[in-house]
């Protein structure tokens, strides 16, 4: 049974005949920063396992602190978009963002795992807000038809992004040489020490770099002019509830989808400087092993530019299916494959994962009119899958070997295959 849904058509007319390049340009920028700093997480789990000596289920707890950061911010994002709107949304979420990666500064100094853990989850609260003002407006800032391109294209922004943060990273925090756990044992307990402390505070200028970064973004873009979408943002807005959007079935399947998206995108990037590194596989050092993520993420930022364009012309759910399924084949390729085959099968799921986020987005908020809002801050809580997936991953690798746990990632991207297929369909 179809559930109505509150409407309000007095900007939509308006939008397709509006130019909005410029805001949409200030909305890729942000993208472009939350994506560099996001990827920048696959460099610090494997150099942080050694520094603080972890297994794999424990290094996880990066992306579990990191990702519970948007699941615990997305509802109180959604309020204060509601409250303030998109512009001053975005203002406050830089600046929460900043203030976490400044917390990068303190926590290296001790050095303390856990205060690292927490200037993660600050800096992703930050991001959870960032995500609940961008998603949406990018949505309706246009033509309703072309949604999805809009929105894949700003994303291209983000993986350009993870495209230039693995090298980044890997100069300047994994530029020293660094020892393996076993070697860090076999030092005396001061030389094990003093490493330590050099190899934490390797991460602290490149974050506190990137908070001056964020936070003069802010002060930017307070100066900067944003058109106000009163269809979404507007009196009628603040009038909706949660329990209206849960009732519209492709949202509801939607947030799972975007759950099983970031989880399986996120575990296979945070294990892939693991996995290029076993023995069966490529071999290759921490610092070398890096360099690779980046044709990982840069797959993915080729994918959303072709896609912007593909997807103007192409039924999107049908090509969020396609593109699922083949990344399932191609994983599969890399479990039960070795050396250089099985390396470029997984990092050739970045291909695949190109139009994914920004198509379930759209395709779950269609049409919500005032309840787009909440519709968002619903799917950007799912972006908890970035958390919980690679910590299940972590989990299996630790039991039964990293390769074998890389079927965690499959079952995210069959049940997109669904959604593309059938969980898009009106109720």
């Amino acid at each position: 049974m179809a559930h109505s849904i509150p409407t309000d058509n007095t900007m939509s007319s308006s939008n397709s005949s509006h130019n909005y390049s410029g805001p949409l340009a200030i909305m890729a920028s942000l993208m472009f920063m939350i994506g560099f700093i996001t990827c920048l997480n696959d460099i610090l789990l494997p150099h942080l396992k050694i520094v603080f000596d972890l297994n794999y289920s424990q290094a996880a707890l990066i992306q579990l602190a990191f990702f519970f950061g948007y699941f615990f911010a997305a509802i109180p994002s959604g309020k204060i978009i509601s409250i303030f709107g998109y512009k001053k949304g975005t203002i406050l979420g830089l600046t929460i963002a900043g203030i976490g990666a400044l917390m990068f500064y303190p926590a290296a100094s001790f050095p303390s795992y856990s205060f690292f853990l927490l200037a993660l989850f600050t800096m992703a609260a930050g991001f959870a807000l960032l995500q609940v003002a961008i998603n949406p407006y990018v949505s309706v800032l246009g033509k309703p038809e072309t949604s999805s391109s809009r929105l894949v294209l700003v994303q291209a922004f983000n993986s350009v992004g993870t495209f230039l943060a693995p090298y980044f990273g890997g100069m300047l925090i994994l530029a020293g040489a660094t020892l393996t756990a076993s070697e860090i044992s076999s030092l005396s307990a001061d030389k094990a020490v003093a490493y330590k402390l050099g190899q934490a505070s390797s991460v602290q200028m490149p974050y506190v770099g990137l908070a001056i970064a964020l936070l003069v973004l802010a002060s930017i873009l307070y100066f900067l002019y944003l058109p106000s979408i009163n269809s979404v943002e507007g009196e009628q807005e603040k009038s909706t509830t949660y329990s209206q959007v849960w009732k519209v079935r492709r949202l509801r399947l939607g947030v799972i989808g975007i759950f099983a998206y970031v989880g399986g995108e996120v575990a296979i990037g945070s294990y892939l400087v693991n996995f290029i590194g076993l023995p069966t596989i490529a071999g290759l050092p921490e610092s070398q092993a890096a360099g690779f993520i980046s044709y990982y993420w840069g797959g993915a930022m080729i994918g959303r530019f072709i896609g912007s364009a593909l997807l103007t012309k192409v039924n999107p759910s049908k090509l969020l299916a396609v593109q699922s399924a083949i990344a399932v084949l191609l994983i599969i390729m890399a479990i039960t494959g070795s050396g250089t085959f099985a390396m470029y099968s997984i990092l050739l799921v970045g291909l695949m994962n190109s139009i994914m986020f920004a198509t379930i987005f759209t395709l779950a908020i269609k049409d919500l009119g005032p309840l787009t809002n909440k519709g968002g801050s619903l799917l950007n809580m799912a972006i908890v899958g970035g958390a919980v997936v690679p910590y299940i991953q972590g989990q299996l690798a630790d039991i039964k070997g990293l390769q074998l746990a890389f079927i965690i990632p499959i079952a995210c991207y069959l049940y997109i295959v669904y959604y593309g297929l059938f969980g898009t369909k009106s109720e």
